[in-house]
């Protein structure tokens, strides 16, 4: 009898010695990030056409965040703000009217090096940490093989993908986006260096006709300099961008797209099967749903919405194959699971996406369907299944809840913006810690969320909106995203202000003479206030020579300009 009790209570210290055991020990980290995707794209946000059964059984098992915003309505700012913590602004990655992201590979410019990002932290805490897919924050500072802004650089052990994003030159069989791009500021340079030309051979008319010849040379000799820079790097772009790499070594050059889908999803399951028996962060990074939607065979002409909904569907299917590995491996347990996508979807392609409700999309500055974005978590048995938070969070928390989680410390030599998400997902508190958010488009503040937590109404300010249509395509009036400033937007004198509590679609602006309004906007103000003093001046990293191409700078599988080799193995 003795013996009996004995074992039973042994069995059961045992037992909870395992989940004592099982929780507290290191969770592994398994990131997914859709490029571009919309809100309004999958199913367990609403989408009845579009089939996501791998990311809806992810929220049925976890929480679903619906009030998930993202620190930029574009990829750089948005991705580095992801991996920082920290609002673009204050690492000098927030870009500017010219360039909104990095447009190059061959740049100076990229995720400053002094900026300590959640991978590098996990790092030190004995992780193992790898990215697969896009990166798109950078290669190089000041020569070809300095890697300063690179993924090894930041954290990470391993690396296997793009280090520049996908556009529509990447595929050959594809309209270019940047030879359209070039003729249109070969004809703006072209008129401004025959007016200075002119005006120059006006200026010298008085002259004797020998010194007139000579400003006639040096001008037409810095054109045909200047022209053939920027033809080079234009119809080269697909050779010199469009590359995929191994750690610091170039395996395809240009890449090849088409089986880039099945090579993330075997270095994934690969990456999960090496390092199983020690805690490791993946980040999923995928070149999915931007474009040019390239899908592989399997998947075209599978969905309900044509290209774009293949390559949903496709990327669906890939998170299925990498969650597969993770339930064979028997890591689901110990596996903290997360997916977003780093801002709303693109509605000036020929193929929209859908952001729900919300209004605007990627690249429109502040507008809620530019910045709000899928949050699923998933970890059985530490965040209940099925369950729904409608509480502000954002892309920025992650930072600081990753870190935690793996036993590290937030630096304390800097802000950090993002806050922990584990009491809100454990239900251990029901508000978010989050009373102010910021909303940039490029480095001027479009709008402000006030999550105020006496009434529970989430307010929102616009100080200033992009000049867009509602229509879709065509949105930004011709350019591919709307501009932040100047004459491009619309400056609310008095500001506007919504209540997204009951207006989450930002259609109806309170009027300036109700009481809220007031008083709302003077603490918002005052946010703002105390906001400011918080940013101080560093490099921009995406203005002017830092986002200008450097072919010094360039990425080369060969002898410059001759760059190409494919040493990938055919799927």
């Amino acid at each position: 009898m003795f013996c009996r009790y004995f074992m039973a209570i042994f069995s059961v210290l045992l037992l909870l010695s395992w989940c004592y055991t099982a929780h507290t020990q290191k969770p592994n980290i398994v990131i997914f990030m859709a490029d571009d995707l919309g809100i309004g794209d999958i199913g367990c946000y609403g989408n009845s056409t579009i089939r996501t059964p791998n990311i809806d059984r992810l929220a049925k098992e976890g929480v679903k965040l619906t009030h998930h915003i993202a620190a930029a309505s574009v990829c750089t700012p948005s991705r580095a703000a992801f991996l920082t913590g920290r609002y673009p602004i204050r690492s000098g990655m927030s870009g500017h009217d010219g360039y909104l992201v990095l447009m190059w590979t061959a740049v100076s410019g990229g995720l400053p090096p002094n900026e300590t990002t959640f991978p590098t932290i996990l790092k030190e805490e004995g992780y193992t940490t790898g990215i697969i897919g896009k990166w798109h924050l950078g290669v190089h500072c000041k020569s070809s093989g300095d890697f300063c802004h690179h993924p090894l650089n930041h954290g990470f052990d391993f690396f296997y993908g793009s280090v520049f994003t996908l556009v529509n030159d990447c595929d050959a069989s594809a309209p270019s986006e940047m030879h359209t791009s070039f003729k249109e500021k070969l004809w703006f340079y072209a008129e401004m260096f025959a007016v200075t030309l002119i005006a120059a051979i006006a200026g010298q008319l008085k002259m004797k006709i020998k010194v007139l010849w000579w400003v006639i040379i040096i001008f037409a000799s810095l054109g045909i300099i200047f022209f053939a820079y920027w033809s080079t790097a234009y119809y080269f772009f697909r050779y010199w961008n469009c590359i995929l790499m191994r750690n610091y070594e170039i395996i395809e050059q240009p890449m090849a797209i088409e089986t880039t889908a099945l090579h993330i999803v075997r270095e994934a399951k690969d990456f999960i099967t090496r390092h199983r028996n020690v805690p490791f962060l993946l980040f999923v990074s995928f070149l999915h749903v931007h474009t040019p939607l390239v899908t592989t065979k399997k998947f075209i002409g599978t969905s309900k919405h044509q290209l774009y909904g293949d390559n949903i569907e496709e990327m669906d299917w890939m998170i299925g194959e990498i969650l597969h590995t993770i339930d064979q491996e028997g890591l689901v347990n110990n596996t903290l699971t997360y997916f977003t996508s780093d801002h709303g979807g693109y509605l000036e392609g020929i193929f929209e996406s859908s952001n729900g409700i919300y209004r605007g999309g990627k690249g429109m500055g502040g507008l809620e369907g530019g910045i709000r974005v899928p949050g699923i978590f998933r970890w059985p048995g530490v965040i209940p299944a099925n369950t729904v938070i409608d509480e502000p969070t954002s892309l920025m928390d992650v930072y600081t809840t990753v870190t935690l989680l793996g036993g590290g410390k937030l630096p304390q030599d800097r802000i950090i913006d993002g806050k922990d998400l584990m009491p809100l997902l454990q239900g251990r508190s029901s508000h978010s810690y989050h009373e102010f958010m910021f909303h940039y488009c490029a480095d001027h503040l479009h709008a402000v969320r006030w999550n105020e937590r006496s009434s529970g109404t989430v307010w929102k300010v616009h100080y200033m909106s992009p000049i867009f249509s509602p229509e879709g395509a065509g949105a930004c009036y011709g350019s591919k995203v709307c501009r932040c400033s100047k004459d491009q937007v619309n400056y609310h004198v008095p500001p506007l202000l919504f209540n997204l509590s009951k207006d989450p679609s930002e259609k109806y602006p309170l009027s300036y003479d109700l009481v809220p309004y007031n008083e709302v906007l003077q603490k918002i103000n005052q946010a703002v206030a105390n906001h400011n003093r918080t940013i101080e001046l560093v490099p921009k990293q995406l203005y002017g020579i830092n986002n200008f191409w450097n072919p010094k700078l360039q990425l080369c599988c060969g002898t410059f300009p001759f760059c190409w080799c494919n040493k990938e193995t055919n799927i």
